[in-house]
């Protein structure tokens, strides 16, 4: 083997840090030795794989092309070392659970606590990293093979992910309690709201967009807030309405100051998604914790 592990590790820590020495502080070497690492790298393949920009070193479509097989390979030894108990007192059997889940934020912020306190009460060793962001961040988390799986909130639209249907949400239509509104909103009233909007990226932000648009043609108005706390709290302050997750607005809508709307539009749900790279394995017991049927991801 002409390659090394250290040397592929180093490609994949400068692609996604931009520089050597950023990418140094990612792996615990000094920029010398990422840049010896490199320049060797380099020198054994029969072309460049970095595009030199000012200071920073870029991808070019040669060493885009070996990013996703360099990380597999990375994560497989790192699997491997596990397996075999390296740096660890005892076998592989006996090591503390430890799983890394990619969250958008309705399914991080709602669905998920409830689950791994569940979990963490069964295996109170067990640690769960739990990355929540918007579905756009949470597919990228899987591509650099970041996290175990991504739960999302819309569709996913890159390439070469396995990508499965996890369960539905019911959305809903809110506005604060004390709004000037019909008891039933009709379809112009709504189409001439202010409406509380996600950020482009968000899976919250599509699913409403797919399921308001067909009936109200556009927004004419319309607020962006980058967190579905923020609709919620901006919503029960009389800024505007919004459609969220009935699961996310559940305590508000309790305490009185949110309200659910009557209107004429058909029930609005949305699927909920399940992303993994095709080299990561899910742990049975990541596989309990979403209540995944035995053998869903047998044909990945």
């Amino acid at each position: 083997m002409r390659l090394s592990l250290r040397q592929w590790q180093v490609l994949v820590a400068v692609a996604d840090a931009g520089t050597t020495t950023a990418a140094g502080a990612r792996i615990g070497l000094s920029q010398s030795a990422v840049s010896a690492a490199l320049n060797e790298l380099e020198g054994q393949l029969p072309f460049p794989v970095f595009d030199r920009i000012g200071r920073g070193l870029v991808l070019n479509a040669a060493g885009r092309a070996l990013l996703d097989p360099a990380r597999a390979l990375l994560v497989a030894a790192q699997a491997l070392e596990r397996s075999a108990g390296v740096g660890q007192a005892g076998a592989a059997d006996t090591l503390p659970l430890h799983l890394r889940i990619g969250a958008s934020t309705t399914i991080g912020n709602y669905l998920l606590p409830g689950r791994v306190a569940a979990l963490l009460a069964r295996q109170p060793e067990a640690q769960v990293d739990l990355r929540v962001g918007n579905s756009a961040d949470v597919v990228a988390e899987v591509q650099r093979l970041e996290v175990d799986l991504g739960l999302i909130e819309g569709p996913c639209h890159a390439s070469g992910l396995q990508v499965l249907p996890w369960q539905r949400d019911q959305l809903v239509i809110v506005a604060a309690a004390a709004a000037d509104l019909p008891s039933r909103v009709d379809v112009p009233a709504l189409a001439a709201a202010r409406w509380l909007l996600r950020e482009p990226g968000s899976g919250t932000r599509e699913a409403v967009e797919q399921g308001l648009l067909p009936h109200l043609h556009h927004f004419a108005r319309s607020m962006q807030l980058g967190s579905t706390e923020a609709i919620k709290q901006a919503a029960a302050a009389g800024l505007g309405i919004a459609c969220l997750s009935r699961l996310a607005v559940a305590d508000l809508v309790a305490l009185g100051s949110l309200r659910i709307l009557d209107t004429p539009l058909p029930p609005l749900s949305r699927q909920l998604w399940m992303v993994r790279h095709p080299s990561k394995r899910v742990p049975p017991a990541l596989a309990e914790l979403l209540a995944l049927p035995p053998g869903v991801f047998a044909s990945a």
